[in-house]
């Protein structure tokens, strides 16, 4: 590969710099009283990646404006149009989300983020235009104030007056433990109130990790969650002691023994699988041919083409038998089958207004996660693209999976979605969402194990 030389490399840098200086930023970092000038190449970009920091916090700043000048917009135009004053703003997270290409919860969370920093938070604002803070700190800032009222929290922005440099140097627990007291002197009652009501927030959550295993996180009250984790610690530690082996003879980590010990007492069966119906979508040359192709499993994503034979063990097709980490289980194989070209799982259609069970199990298999751009939530709802009430058929064509705030958002006024032909996309299912806006956005369902994407 042809390295840059030192005059390519000046003038990237120079570029660069004069890109930044064009955008009103200083394009290089003042040196210290006493210290000797970098003006070397190193030293040139090391200003530039700061100018480009800068920046950064500088085009969130103004994102946060612009996301409360549209929520503001978008609240008058609803208002002429006659919505009720209680559902005026709804759908607006969805769209500040898509612009920025994100999902639509992390979209309602930056548009709360904006609101609290434009109207409430002046000074932490100045200090993520100015670029002394990022956006991250600064969303550290509006959530430990979020339980007080807005005179208090303009007055603990006021005490720590972020645009001055108070958090110059500071990481983000120095930043936290400072608003925490802030907040805590200002009004004592929400704090410890805000403490009370997270425990209406507990919650248990899984989501996939590599390798085919799974990220299994409670949310707790902290009495109940170190209660829970000194259980574990003396299960393994007893069971290390006493030095009993596991499969093949070997004793297993202290950490092994922690979550084979939760696993059972939480099924109340060892190994903690005793029958389990299985929505794995796969070829017939994977599972019977010994092909690569990956295969996927519903809930979890993409998984290793002999992960999954051996989970089948003999493959064969209705109820089989496996085992696995010693203990018998029932598997249960249902075959979907695709299009050899496309890859699009068959057609199947319904002449009732609602869904039967094994079309919305097709639709789920066949989008795997909600079918909204840049929303990864499980699927929650099967409903119709275009809506029963317009003419829409329970087709699978015009059934998409969708999680329960997608499904919600797309009956507000002004949201319109439809299927475009799959011929355009070489026979892809996919969908076209219109917001009150104007703008369009594509969703493509995710390809099925052994769909080949042609290249031009």
């Amino acid at each position: 590969m042809e390295r840059f030389g030192e005059r390519q490399v000046g003038a990237v840098v120079a570029d660069a710099l004069v890109a930044a200086s064009s955008h009103g930023l200083p394009p290089r970092v003042p040196a210290p009283p006493g210290a000797v000038p970098a003006n070397t190449v190193s030293g040139d970009l090391i200003e530039q990646l700061r100018v480009l920091e800068e920046m950064k916090s500088a085009i969130t700043a103004l994102q946060a404006r612009v996301a409360v000048a549209f929520d503001l917009a978008q609240r008058a135009e609803q208002a002429e149009a006659g919505v009720p004053a209680a559902e005026r703003g709804q759908g607006v997270g969805a769209q500040v989300a898509l612009a920025r290409r994100e999902s639509p919860n992390r979209g309602s969370r930056l548009l709360g983020l904006a609101k609290a920093l434009v109207l409430e938070m002046p000074r932490t604002l100045a200090a993520l235009k100015s670029g002394q803070l990022n956006e991250w700190r600064a969303t550290l800032l509006v959530k430990e104030t979020a339980c007080l009222s807005v005179e208090d929290r303009c007055a603990v922005d006021e005490e720590l007056a972020a645009d001055t440099g108070t958090f110059d140097g500071a990481g983000d627990k120095a930043i936290v433990a400072a608003v925490k007291a802030a907040a805590y002197r200002r009004d004592p009652r929400s704090v410890a109130g805000r403490a009370s009501r997270a425990a209406a927030e507990r919650m248990v959550s899984l989501r996939p990790a590599p390798d085919t295993m799974t990220y299994l996180t409670a949310l707790l009250p902290v009495a109940q969650g170190v209660a829970v984790y000194a259980a574990l610690c003396r299960a393994a530690d007893s069971a290390r002691s006493s030095g009993d082996a596991g499969s093949g003879g070997v004793v297993p980590t202290r950490g092994q023994v922690m979550a084979d010990t939760l696993v059972e007492r939480v099924t109340g069966t060892p190994g903690g699988v005793s029958g389990i119906n299985l929505d794995l979508v796969m070829t017939d040359r994977t599972l019977f041919q010994g092909d690569s192709e990956p295969a996927r499993l519903k809930g979890y994503g993409i998984v290793p083409a002999e992960w999954a034979r051996e989970l089948l063990g003999s493959g064969q097709a209705g109820p089989d038998h496996a085992r696995t980490a010693g203990t018998e289980f029932s598997v249960w194989l249902r075959r979907l089958y695709t299009a050899p070209a496309s890859g699009e799982l068959l057609s199947m259609d319904s002449k009732a207004r609602l869904f039967p069970t094994r079309l919305r199990r097709f639709i789920a298999t066949r989008d795997d996660t909600c079918r909204t751009p840049y929303c990864d939530a499980p699927i929650r709802h099967i409903d119709h693209v275009l809506p029963w009430r317009s003419g829409g058929t329970t087709h699978l064509t015009n059934g998409a999976g969708l999680c329960e705030a997608c499904n919600h958002t797309k009956e507000i006024p002004g949201w319109a979605s439809k299927t475009v032909h799959a011929d355009v996309h070489g026979g892809t299912h996919t969908l076209e969402i219109s917001t009150p806006t104007g703008h369009s956005y594509q969703s493509k369902a995710p390809p099925l194990p052994g769909h080949r994407p042609s290249r031009t």
